[in-house]
């Protein structure tokens, strides 16, 4: 399968893409725990069918010594017995914020004081931040049907 458009490529994405991946960078190097990012990044890519995505937190997860079974099990996160409280708060959030068009009112405050419980008020931004991006990065490769599988774990590092 090739990609509908080369974002190394072509010039107009590439104006915009530098300061995409600038925004990323800054993210990963925010407060939010680095494996709870992975499961976050992982999850939300999952739900949009961003198969590139997937491929790229599974591998950069198992790189930083995530379990098999931790990221075998995002997608059933609810019933499985390896995450944290504040990781299932974590997913929950980027679950609701994914989701958003599903469910009619959004964020619940629910979901938010769960998250808050277990974030500090830098942290639950950085959560916010992430969320945000990786809804857009999965639509921007969903999109243009970036394939999977090549990726080396840091390669946009």
């Amino acid at each position: 399968m090739d990609a509908r458009l080369d974002y190394f490529a072509n010039a107009t994405v590439g104006k915009s893409f530098k300061h995409i991946m600038a925004a990323g960078r800054s993210i990963k190097e925010s407060p939010l725990p680095p494996a709870t990012q992975e499961l976050v990044a992982l999850r939300i890519s999952q739900i949009n069918g961003c198969a590139v995505c997937v491929d790229m937190h599974t591998k950069d997860a198992a790189a930083a010594g995530e379990s098999a079974v931790r990221l075998n099990l995002v997608a059933a996160w609810r019933e499985a017995t390896v995450y944290t409280e504040a990781e299932r708060a974590a997913l929950a959030l980027a679950e609701a914020g994914t989701r958003v068009a599903d469910a009619a009112g959004g964020v619940g405050d629910d979901v938010w004081a769960r998250a808050a419980e277990h974030y500090d008020e830098d942290q639950i931004a950085a959560l916010v931040l992430l969320v945000s991006f990786m809804n857009m990065v999965n639509r921007l490769n969903v999109i243009t049907q970036q394939p999977a599988g090549s990726y080396e774990p840091g390669q946009f590092h």
